[in-house]
């Protein structure tokens, strides 16, 4: 029986426990052409403890930006600001991969340059506001990518990781979820195309395989994850026969040989065990556990088998040192919400780590 401290080898790359830190956007990316800055290292570092480091969203593109402040992976700039993120995580011993994430349709077309606007695998336009420089706005039609601009936005992620690997990460993660662009082609609401790339279960996750695919062509499937929510309403989503949609998804992804599905589960944990028994590799899941946070008691489904790794969101943010105060039961400080987006220093790298974290 494994537990959340032990190593686990992923895909050839050795973590020194089970314990990640999930993907979470924190809008602070200041630096020039929206880089990372030396405040992002300090950040990552102060949290290489962990098994595994998942960065915030990047997009892969500048059409794939969806929030104010968002780094990029798709400049000679944001390439070298990254690599002085990843060269501090791994002085530290830590390993960390890069989350690409394109927006698709959620945004606004304040936040791009030029005459771009967001799109979409159709022109739904999702419900709610955007966050802008000027504030809440609400969302816009996105206009529905042609197939030939289908093709281009998988060559953007590919190229994204060529990136990824050149500014020194382990490798990356596809983001799948949470109503942006992969998500919404998987989608029902957000996906109404009658060609390929829509209608059917299989034109719904071609396109998510496809970027899968490009991917691990460009830097290796073992360099790869891909993240997963089914189920999850996120952004104005809908999905229609989620078990078998998802069930078909993981049968896309599995022959590509990638490191890792990453699944933020909504609730459903018989899905989670169906999805487990099918995918063949390591399986990382985020619990259910709204509304609270994910907690000490998550480390649990890792010895029951569920999960090979637990990703923790919210308690990292606030914890950097969260292994070591898992491993001792706490104490654990308490996430400030005001400061999850955007800001300076305060609610970003001003956590303490526990004063007994030294003798761990």
């Amino acid at each position: 029986m494994s537990s959340a401290f032990d190593s686990h080898d992923l895909a050839g790359t050795k973590l020194a426990n089970r314990i990640a830190m999930a993907p979470m956007t924190r809008s602070r990316a200041y630096g020039p052409g929206l880089s990372p800055t030396e405040l992002t290292a300090e950040y990552y570092a102060q949290r290489a403890g962990a098994g595994l480091i998942i960065t915030e969203g990047t997009q892969p593109s500048v059409a794939g930006q969806g929030y104010t402040s968002t780094p990029g992976l798709h400049s000679a700039e944001q390439v070298a600001g990254w690599r002085r993120v990843t060269d501090a995580v791994h002085a530290r011993g830590g390993v960390i991969f890069a989350q690409l994430m394109h927006a698709g349709r959620i945004g606004h077309p304040s936040l791009l340059p030029g005459d771009l606007t967001p799109v979409g695998p159709s022109a739904v336009r999702p419900a709610g506001q955007a966050f802008t420089d000027t504030g809440l706005q609400d969302m816009q039609t996105p206009r529905e990518l042609t197939e030939a601009e289908i093709a281009e936005t998988i060559a953007d992620f590919a190229a994204a990781a060529r990136n990824a690997i050149e500014a020194g990460f382990d490798g990356v993660e596809i983001h799948g979820a949470n109503g942006y662009l992969v998500h919404q082609f998987l989608s029902s609401n957000a996906n109404l195309r009658t060609d390929g790339w829509g209608g059917s279960i299989e034109g719904r996750i071609r396109f998510g395989v496809e970027v899968a695919r490009a991917v691990a062509a460009a830097v290796g499937g073992h360099r790869v994850g891909f993240r997963a929510s089914p189920g999850n309403v996120a952004n104005d989503i809908a999905e229609q026969e989620t078990e078998e949609l998802y069930s078909a998804l993981v049968a896309g992804l599995a022959p590509l040989g990638l490191a890792y599905l990453h699944l933020l589960e909504s609730a459903d944990r018989d899905l989670t065990r169906r999805l487990r028994a099918e995918w063949p590799g390591t399986l990382i899941l985020n619990p259910f556990t709204h509304p609270e946070p994910t907690g000490p008691e998550a480390l649990t489904l890792i010895e029951d088998g569920l999960a090979d790794v637990i990703s923790f969101g919210a308690l990292f943010l606030a914890n950097p040192d969260l292994p070591a105060r898992l491993a001792a039961g706490g104490p654990f400080n308490t996430a400030d919400r005001n400061t999850f987006f955007g800001g300076d220093h305060r609610g970003y790298t001003d956590y303490p780590a526990a004063a007994s974290a030294g003798a761990l």
